[in-house]
């Protein structure tokens, strides 16, 4: 008769089978669709920096003492003009006696300041606005006895009489426009026929 063996049990019964510590179970953030990790992406390397910005060097500041040298447009260089005349006419009437004298001897620093402070770009407008300047600051020096007529009589007759400070003025304004001109051009040239570095 045969005997079939029984085989004994290894582990034991179950409940006495020492259960395996759990291990965590892998995130599902870093999966793809098919279920299959999704490779990070690259680390960063080492940022550079930004490149330092230029600023522009700051202007010179005005030596101490120094005259001051702005650069007035045209409209800025025929207001200086005309308000400074006006004020040396009312200057002229009320120490000098209305002298125009006195009146075509200070209109030269003024002409030569106009002719020195206007920019470049309007350098051709101050020969022009310098006479009208002239007629401007005449106003307060003629005798007006006569209104508006006499006023007016007085100021022509003024202009025919000190045209020498007239055109002498006039005449600086624009020596002094033209060699500013002549000035920049050359600038211009010179800075056009340098190599490129």
């Amino acid at each position: 008769m045969e005997q079939y063996r029984t085989r004994s049990p290894q582990y034991g019964t179950r409940r006495d089978r020492p259960r395996p510590p759990r291990q965590p179970v892998p995130s599902q953030a870093g999966r793809g669709a098919g279920g299959e990790p999704v490779r990070s992406a690259r680390p960063p390397g080492p940022r550079r920096r930004p490149a330092p910005v230029r600023r522009p060097a700051p202007a010179p500041a005005p030596a101490a003492g120094g005259l001051p040298n702005p650069r007035l447009t045209g409209l800025g260089s025929g207001l200086f003009c005309a308000v400074a005349m006006f004020l040396l006419g009312a200057l002229s009437s009320a120490l000098f006696g209305a002298s125009l004298t006195a009146y075509g001897v200070l209109f030269l620093p003024v002409s030569v300041l106009t002719a020195l402070w206007v920019r470049r770009g309007d350098l051709m407008t101050a020969p022009v606005v310098v006479p009208i300047a002239f007629a401007v600051g005449l106003l307060p020096v003629v005798d007006g006895e006569g209104g508006t007529g006499g006023t007016l009589m007085g100021l022509v007759t003024a202009l025919a009489t000190q045209a020498g400070w007239l055109y002498g003025g006039t005449l600086v304004t624009g020596l002094i426009v033209i060699v500013r001109r002549i000035r920049l051009v050359h600038r211009r040239r010179t800075a056009g026929a340098r190599p490129p570095l």
